[in-house]
């Protein structure tokens, strides 16, 4: 069997080894395990309350994705007893990095620095590997708190070619996903949605140091990055709701069992039941 390329450990992994009571101080650890000191003392600061409606939330919209504010509000009530304003709704999915997947008449404007790049697939033939790369972000639910997962997915074996979890949305995270993607292979086209960790200086410049034509989806659009949304729906149902993890380091250990089951065991059916490992290495 080909030999998998999925990290052993990642920045966040580290982290979560430094020890605040050993004999080394919290710099000297985080000096050798080579991740920034302010990375070491980072703790999401949400309260446990919010954390319970974030975990519902999350469940509603991989049922839901084209769920407003609004409507997760009455889901909150009617499905879970959570009764809180809308207001406090639109903040939590803003934590979550989530939105409504309907056309919106007007876009935001990027970062300072921060380009938008057109989207490049519609009507796009996918017939052939490496052609379209996809990228992603999801929120991550556990006991008491919560992380957020990346991959990387060939969009035409829907292979996964490199995943990073971490306990921050910051770009460092999707761009060591990215390349660790690229020891492997390198696509004709990148598609992300237009968040800042997409559009950042740091992220399009490893796509454009290597020739990579970016694409970037439609803001709100679904069916624009159909493939790492439906990834998304497996991930949650198939491992992450059924084994409830309780801690980062779980959640992490986990995911390393599910992506080689998804890529080398998982047969889909728009690939003639066979499996992405197949399509991918043959």
């Amino acid at each position: 069997m080909a030999k998998k390329n999925f990290p052993l450990i990642t920045h966040q992994q580290k982290i979560t080894l430094i020890e605040k009571n050993g004999e080394l101080s919290i710099s000297r650890q985080a000096e050798l395990l080579g991740v920034s000191r302010s990375s070491a003392y980072y703790a999401p600061r949400v309260s446990l309350e919010n954390i319970k409606i974030t975990h519902a939330l999350d469940a509603l919209y991989t049922r839901h994705p084209f769920y407003g504010s609004r409507r997760l509000k009455f889901s909150l009530e009617d499905d879970y007893g959570i009764y809180i304003c809308r207001e406090h709704v639109q903040r939590l999915m803003r934590l979550m990095g989530i939105a409504a997947i309907y056309p919106k008449k007007h876009t935001s404007n990027p970062a300072p620095g921060h380009r938008i790049y057109p989207y490049l697939l519609r009507n796009l033939p996918i017939v052939r590997l490496n052609q379209v790369w996809s990228t992603d972000i999801t929120y991550i639910p556990l006991n008491g708190s919560f992380c957020y997962l990346t991959v990387i997915l060939d969009w035409f074996s829907r292979y996964v070619l490199a995943w990073e979890l971490s306990e921050t949305m910051e770009t460092d995270f999707c761009t060591r996903a990215l390349k660790s993607a690229l020891t492997r292979a390198t696509p004709e086209i990148h598609n992300s949605d237009q968040g800042s960790q997409y559009t950042s200086l740091e992220y399009t410049g490893i796509l454009t140091t290597n020739k990579i034509q970016i694409s970037m989806d439609g803001r709100g659009r679904y069916l624009d990055n159909i493939f790492t949304e439906r990834l998304w729906r497996s991930v949650k149902y198939e491992d992450i709701y059924l084994k409830h993890y309780g801690t980062f380091t779980e959640t992490y250990n986990g995911l390393c069992n599910y992506f080689p089951f998804y890529n080398d065991e998982r047969r889909h059916q728009a690939l003639g039941y066979q499996t992405p490992e197949t399509m991918y290495l043959g």
